[in-house]
């Protein structure tokens, strides 16, 4: 299988699959298309619409097969691989964990909009102005920090459904990079649920090769100016 991605320090959409299918030991191969504009014309439309009918990354690529989608990508590699129990094993749970998935797939714009994923930037500053000013914004963590809270209390951690790292925890990998980066929560459980998927090991190694990327996007810097 090939996955395409964007940049590792900006691409949220591309964290997700990448971080499932590494966490879960399974074999892909990495293609990279640098984000240089999300213009018509750029290289990087020009490559992706090569591959993908909507023109944007991730694209995962399995023989003659093409997905396109984040939640299409995580169904195909669950039944692909359904030893890798990439969804949690019992029924209730896999509907929850598909609700709060297609929640994050749909929802939380004013969180995406502020709050551009920027792993290797440090900006505690911004985060608690756009939390003083956006209210919608703060409606969205404080959405977010719920529905982590109730299902760590309820499967007992690390991870949102127990033991085991699942697409779910994937899908919200890019959150706790916002989180960290904008420092958006003070409680104590939702900091160490960050930390816990910082340190797992598809993700850390996602952070490892976005922290050596060292490709500063003036586009996708709202806050920093150019280095």
């Amino acid at each position: 299988m090939k996955l395409y991605i964007g940049n590792k320090n900006y691409s949220s959409w591309s964290m997700r699959p990448w971080v499932m299918l590494k966490n879960a030991g399974i074999a892909f191969e990495e293609i990279k298309l640098r984000f240089d504009s999300m213009d018509a014309g750029s290289e990087f439309k020009n490559a992706i619409e090569k591959i993908s009918p909507v023109g944007k990354v991730p694209v995962l690529v399995d023989g003659s097969l093409t997905v396109w989608d984040t939640l299409a990508i995580a169904e195909y590699a669950a039944e692909t691989f359904p030893e890798k129990q990439l969804w949690p094993a019992d029924k209730a749970q896999r509907a929850r964990a598909r609700s709060i998935c297609a929640e994050m797939h749909s929802g939380f714009t004013n969180l995406r909009g502020a709050c551009m994923m920027n792993i290797e930037a440090s900006l505690h500053e911004v985060g608690a102005l756009v939390l003083r000013d956006k209210p919608a914004v703060a409606a969205d963590v404080k959405r977010i920090e719920t529905i982590w809270s109730e299902l760590l209390s309820v499967h007992g951690g690390p991870y949102l459904f127990g033991s085991r790292f699942t697409i779910a925890d994937a899908y919200f990998a890019p959150v706790c990079m916002r989180f960290k980066t904008y420092e958006l929560s003070a409680k104590p459980q939702i900091k160490a649920y960050i930390e816990t998927i910082r340190n797992a090991p598809g993700v850390k190694d996602w952070i490892a090769d976005a922290l050596v990327e060292d490709d500063f996007r003036e586009f996708e810097e709202p806050y920093r100016l150019k280095r």
